[in-house]
């Protein structure tokens, strides 16, 4: 009997120390949130926020540069970018979703920039890009939790997965643009819905959770190469266009393109559309500094939301649009949007 109470005893402990440490059991806001990037404290940290502005509060409070924070699908967890193993070095780490229990996503220290990482449907993978100090290797990558290796992926920037898992939207630069890329998880096969005749460059998309529409940065106006002008032309060129980008929402299929905010001003970049697809974020510079903005897609309403130091980025988390915290397999290539319809 006293064999058994002590096996009991040990099985409890066990139980109560991967309760305490496992990520599985780490807890997910219980309303929606928002991550971003701020300089407030004099450099980059990760801060998160209501939807209206409110309640920002620092996830990360290190001498190091943290930003590029994105949500695990279940909440849990925070992928993010730091250079805290050196000002020349950006890597990936991961941290619970209060910014406790962070750790490094590789072992062994890189030689370049990983940066722009985009989680899986079922949280075991991520994508992300790569470049070294030389830019003799730079691309897009697939890595996976608890391993060293990374495979490299056709190549693209700005990955971000899709809700139904199959696919890997990313941005590919072409000798004078860039396109909307779908890439299929499965076969690397690639399509490009939206033609660069339409919108010559297409940037850094983010899906609603129902995976129908997205938004994209875009500028409808040609970029100069500078090597193909001069100089100085090249300078004027870009300085006239470039506060030409802005933000635009598109259909999966490519149709519908339909431009947010208005090209008057400084330019847009950053967007990322709420689970619900009914709202926008967006970073632009206001007063001389880079804020963080709220667009209502209905009514075209804007909302400041960001308004101390330099601020930019944003990933939206909303538990009404998630899948459970425990994995369950028959859900992991449900769509997000679905699950919320169920």
């Amino acid at each position: 009997m006293k064999t058994m109470q002590s096996l009991i005893l040990v099985l409890l402990i066990l139980l109560v120390l991967n309760v305490c440490t496992s990520p599985i059991w780490a807890k997910a806001p219980t309303t929606p949130k928002i991550l971003f990037t701020s300089s407030r404290d004099g450099n980059g940290e990760i801060y998160m926020m209501n939807p209206d502005g409110s309640e920002q509060v620092n996830l990360t409070q290190h001498p190091a540069t943290d930003q590029g924070a994105v949500w695990s699908p279940a909440g849990d967890q925070i992928l993010f970018v730091s250079d805290r193993q050196g000002t020349r070095v950006r890597d990936l780490y991961v941290m619970d979703a209060d910014g406790s229990n962070v750790r490094r996503v590789f072992e062994k220290k890189t030689q370049g920039w990983r940066h722009r990482p985009t989680w899986s449907i079922d949280a075991k993978q991520f994508a992300y890009n790569y470049t070294d100090w030389d830019r003799v290797k730079y691309g897009l990558y697939l890595g996976t939790f608890g391993k060293e290796d990374a495979e490299s992926l056709p190549y693209g920037s700005s990955p971000v997965w899709s809700p139904d898992g199959s696919e890997i939207a990313c941005s590919v630069s072409r000798q004078f643009g860039a396109r909307l890329t779908f890439m299929d998880v499965d076969t690397r096969d690639q399509k490009q819905p939206l033609p660069d005749k339409v919108l010559l460059w297409q940037y850094t998309p983010s899906w609603s959770a129902a995976g129908d529409r997205l938004v994209i940065a875009g500028n409808r106006h040609p970029i100069p190469v500078i090597a193909e002008l001069d100089l100085e032309n090249a300078r004027a060129l870009h300085k006239a266009w470039k506060d030409k980008q802005t933000i635009f929402m598109v259909n999966r299929d490519g149709t519908g393109l339909q431009q947010l905010v208005d090209e008057a001003g400084e330019e847009a970049w950053a967007p990322e559309i709420s689970p619900n697809g009914e709202q926008v974020l967006y970073t632009q510079q206001t007063n001389g500094e880079n804020q963080i903005f709220n667009l209502d897609v209905n009514s075209g309403v804007r909302t400041q939301l960001t308004h101390i130091s330099r601020n930019f980025g944003g990933d939206w988390f909303d538990p009404a649009y998630t899948l459970p915290v425990s994995p369950q397999p028959h859900l992991l290539t449900t769509t997000w949007g679905d699950v919320k319809k169920q």
